[in-house]
């Protein structure tokens, strides 16, 4: 569901890359519904349908579905979430009901205390921030964990490009970024905001996250670990050339390489964006299937661990 300027190989290991400005246009991935979240629409033949990630996890109440009995019949499915999910939504509302307590509240004991750290191992997508780089035919690529004071008016913006906000509907004053960015930044690390570096130059936005923790695990048959992934390219120069597939392919492998729990990495674009799925199948997805998420109908593009050297 990327920058112009870049430095010389070998310039992202430094401490600080450089922050080209580069082309404001970009291609959007994004949906936060299923595994690996990409949809990377490369130059004019963006499909500029679908809805940004969090458009899969409304808080509103759709009374549409209950039935004469006030019951909603999604309720009653068997969803087999993952125990895992169970658990973490358990102690959520534990905390939201809880009394506060005189040295601090339940909320700061149950969800960021001992008990999620045993069942998650103290970290959801296993220290991102030192995955360290990947190489690839485009260079050298690392994803650099975002800090609003450094990145937040490079990725407003690429939000505020007319074929990203289609997706993203990020549009407007750097705030609606912020936010956007802050949710994920002070939560309990299912997702994780990053910017993509090419040989020292940032010129792609991703999120990472944990998909069997997401709303979107009610929409597949969702497995412990599942990572998805949600992109951007920020540059037209970067579109419409195949980077979108090498860097898919790099980071899909990274999530593989250092997450050894995780068997799967997913996405789910839109069906109509076919630059994107083209993307995804260059990447070594498989199209596995069709899915109604809120706002779109999206094809869920699996990447396995058992298959990744043959495809």
């Amino acid at each position: 569901m990327p920058p112009t300027d870049s430095a010389p190989p070998g310039a992202a290991d430094s401490a600080a890359p450089h922050f080209a400005g580069g082309d404001s246009a970009t291609t959007a991935a994004t949906d936060s519904s299923t595994g690996t979240v990409v949809s990377a629409a490369p130059g004019s033949a963006t499909v500029v349908s679908g809805t940004r990630p969090s458009d899969a996890d409304t808080d509103g109440e759709d009374t549409d579905g209950v039935d004469a009995d006030g019951e909603d019949p999604e309720d009653t499915l068997d969803l087999h979430l993952p125990p895992e999910f169970l658990a973490l939504r358990a102690m959520e509302d534990a905390a939201d009901t809880a009394v506060p307590l005189a040295h601090g509240d339940r909320r700061d004991q149950v969800t960021d205390g001992g008990l999620r750290d045993r069942l998650t191992g103290g970290d959801l997508l296993d220290h991102l921030a030192d995955w360290g780089p990947a190489t690839t035919a485009a260079g050298e690529f690392r994803l650099l964990p975002v800090r609003l004071d450094r990145d937040l008016p490079l990725i407003s913006r690429w939000m505020n490009d007319p074929a990203v906000a289609a997706f993203w509907e990020l549009a407007g004053p750097a705030e609606v970024t912020e936010a956007h960015l802050a949710a994920q930044l002070g939560g309990d690390g299912r997702s994780v905001p990053c910017l993509g570096v090419l040989d020292g130059t940032p010129m792609s936005y991703w999120e990472l996250y944990r998909a069997d923790l997401d709303p979107l695990a009610r929409h597949y048959p969702a497995r412990l670990h599942d990572t998805g992934i949600h992109l951007l390219l920020g540059g037209v120069a970067d579109r419409g050339r195949g980077l979108g597939g090498t860097l898919l392919r790099a980071v899909a492998d990274l999530v593989l390489d250092r997450r050894p729990a995780c068997t799967r990495v997913v996405a789910e674009p839109d069906v109509r964006n076919v630059p994107s799925l083209a993307a995804f199948l260059a990447a070594g997805f498989r199209y596995s299937a069709e899915v109604d998420l809120p706002g779109k109908r999206a094809a869920l593009m699996v990447r396995d661990r058992s298959l990744r050297h043959l495809m």
